[in-house]
């Protein structure tokens, strides 16, 4: 274990906490989860992004480092009417889902056939209203947001990865100086809370449907195409197996979806990381024991964004969520043939509307697969 190694592993798991822990807060607040269900969520996704990158590392001897899925947290912050235990059911459904796409062949083919379009413009959707919450934040408390956006915009032009990072600590700082209350700040040890799921069928469609979509195409295939980029060859069929039976299991405790990552991964596979490239995997060793430490601090880390103030979090989220949301813009227009497919999923999404009790993220996907299959049976000229 070199020092680089600690290093590597210690960077990727800070940025990809501080990019996202806001949003799991926020996705947890939509499900009206209690404090120490939300403690458990961040205490049981972390514990099996751990054991997951952990198991996955040493069988492959692929660096295999995993995240929580910042895009399906963010769906799920914008869902409304549901519980925290018909939340739990649709984090197991999705869980299940991605194991049998690993298992099952052509699971995986039927997912790929939904146009890039589409699904990106479903990702889009749900992204954007969370995107545009950052420019209220702004005109609501701009000395402290102000400079977030500027620490971001700068540190970006040498590291885009630790810039949401940056932004975190400096809206720690300013609201430290402009007099928030941190003094209630406590040490205290998660405990893993069980909860019992329900299982509706509008939720399952409106909610673990595209949570499944969304984890696999802004997550898993990106994290595998990542390694591709890097010399390796992914374990695909073993990834997608651990990690949705992880899933599955951490869901019991309120978690959501664990998935690839690929921002954060790409900290992990470098030669500075280890000269050796068969010797890399090791990272995910590490990895994994930073994001048991991550864990254990959870209640205290919820504490402190509880305590900053509404718009400062709501920056935070904005700004950790800009990448991905580039990313799904680029994908849905890509392709001219899929354009108004892909703004009609958007928009639908983005929305928000519900019908049946069923989310904007199914309709919209709904719309935009409708408006595909007329684009199909228009005659060829």
């Amino acid at each position: 274990m070199r020092a680089s190694v600690l290093s590597a592993a210690t960077v990727a798991a800070l940025v990809g906490y501080a990019a996202s822990v806001a949003i799991l807060l926020t996705a947890a607040t939509a499900l009206g989860a209690t404090a120490e269900q939300t403690a458990s969520w961040l205490l049981a996704i972390s514990l099996g992004k751990a054991v997951g990158s952990a198991l996955l590392s040493r069988n492959s001897k692929v660096p295999v480092v995993l995240a929580w899925s910042t895009p399906g947290a963010a769906l799920i912050a914008a869902t409304q009417g549901i519980s925290f235990a018909e939340g739990v059911g649709a984090f197991i459904v999705t869980g299940l889902l991605i194991a049998a796409t690993g298992l099952i062949r052509p699971l995986g083919a039927l997912v790929a056939r939904i146009p890039d379009g589409i699904a990106a413009g479903m990702l889009a959707g749900v992204l954007l209203p969370f995107c545009l919450k950052g420019a209220a934040a702004a005109q609501g408390l701009p000395s402290l947001v102000l400079p977030m956006v500027g620490v971001f915009l700068v540190i970006r032009l040498w590291n885009p990865a630790m810039a949401t990072l940056a932004a975190f600590a400096t809206g720690i700082l300013l609201a430290l100086l402009t007099g928030a209350d941190l003094s209630t700040l406590r040490l205290s040890a998660p405990i893993l809370e069980l909860t019992l799921p329900e299982f509706r069928p509008g939720v399952i469609l409106g909610l673990a449907l595209p949570l499944y979509l969304v984890t696999m195409a802004s997550q898993n295939l990106p994290g595998f195409a990542t390694l591709r980029a890097a010399g390796y060859e992914p374990p695909v069929s073993a990834a997608l197996t651990t990690t949705g039976l992880i899933s599955t299991v951490t869901a019991f405790f309120g978690a959501h979806t664990v998935s690839m990552a690929a921002i954060t991964a790409a900290i992990c596979l470098g030669p500075d990381v280890h000269p050796d490239k068969d010797r890399r995997w090791i990272v995910g060793i590490a990895y994994a024991g930073v994001w048991v430490l991550l864990g254990l601090l959870s209640p205290t880390v919820l504490q402190l964004i509880a305590a900053l103030p509404a718009p400062v979090v709501a920056a935070l989220v904005a700004l950790a969520l800009l990448g991905p949301l580039m990313g799904a813009l680029t994908a849905a227009f890509a392709q001219p043939d899929q354009r108004l497919p892909a703004a009609l999923t958007l928009v639908t999404t983005a929305s928000g509307i519900a019908a049946f009790g069923i989310g904007g993220a199914f309709w919209g996907l709904m719309v935009g697969l409708l408006a595909w299959g007329l684009q199909l049976l228009r005659p060829s000229r």
